[in-house]
């Protein structure tokens, strides 16, 4: 699908997570920045770990922002017998996603799985001078991770199956950018989960053209992360990911590289971008 050109800035966002709170605290951001709907933009993963998967789900589609298919939607949506991510059989990631999935599966309303099913795999727009693709995971694979450490052969891999300058990508849960002989990957982080810093807040992007390019700037995004895990407490979710929308720190690490375990509980930094 191509959503046509911009001029102005855009918001950029994903994994909602189910999580509502942090779903309406960037759509506070959204507002106070002018940023209407049609230049707003999610990677996809709109339910998972956290408790308010239908609720969530309904605050997008009244948002009316653009949405490319997630692995989440994609087995939701489909009735999967799991949530698609990707993850080893057995590993504690594997395990933990079972009782968000199953809970999810029977909360998820059938207007809203008719929605996931719709949804776009991929998205196209140009904003100034470059061309973009927005993604899941991979290009082709919904539920490939890219890490920002992985070797430039897998960045090269995926850029060069798209037809774009930038592409788009989520399904990581950490906010990232790599250029790879002139074309770019950018991760804008997600909000409905902590990126393994030790702190609650999460992360969205923000493009802007100006007179030296475009302009990438990766924001935090504070919310009440008490609300949101009271409310899994509350609707017996009471698990490891529950404890991490306050410890900021991940459950398991099983898909992480090395160099993003090594990096648990540091804050991310990441300056502002300006692509030329």
């Amino acid at each position: 699908m191509n959503l046509g050109t911009f001029h102005d800035e855009m918001l950029i966002f994903g994994g909602n997570y189910s999580n509502l709170q942090a779903t309406e605290a960037l759509q506070a951001v959204a507002a106070a920045r002018g940023i209407p709907a049609q230049r707003i933009i999610c990677t996809g993963d709109v339910v998972a770990y956290c408790a308010q998967p239908e609720e969530t789900v309904c605050a997008m589609r009244d948002w009316g922002v653009s949405v490319v298919m997630g692995n989440c939607e994609e087995s939701l949506g489909f009735d999967s017998a799991d949530c698609g991510c990707g993850f080893e059989e057995g590993t504690a990631c594997a395990v933990l996603s079972d009782s968000w999935f199953t809970y999810s599966q029977r909360r998820v309303s059938a207007a809203s799985k008719a929605w996931m099913r719709a949804l776009p795999r991929t998205l196209r727009f140009q904003l100034g001078h470059k061309r973009f693709q927005v993604v899941h995971g991979g290009v082709h694979a919904i539920n490939r991770f890219l890490f920002a450490s992985q070797p430039d052969a897998d960045f090269r891999t995926e850029l060069n199956a798209a037809d774009a300058d930038v592409v788009l990508g989520g399904h990581a849960g950490m906010p990232f950018a790599r250029t790879v002989a002139q074309q770019t990957w950018l991760n804008s982080g997600v909000i409905g989960m902590p990126a393994n810093e030790g702190r609650a807040d999460t992360w969205y992007m923000l493009l802007r053209p100006d007179s030296a390019g475009l302009n990438v700037q990766w924001e935090r995004l504070a919310y009440d992360a008490q609300a949101a895990s009271a409310a899994m407490h509350k609707r017996g979710l009471a698990n490891a990911y529950a404890e991490a929308l306050l410890s900021g720190l991940w459950p398991s690490m099983d898909v992480l590289p090395a160099a993003e375990q090594a990096q648990r509980g540091k804050a991310i930094q990441l300056a502002p971008l300006t692509l030329a």
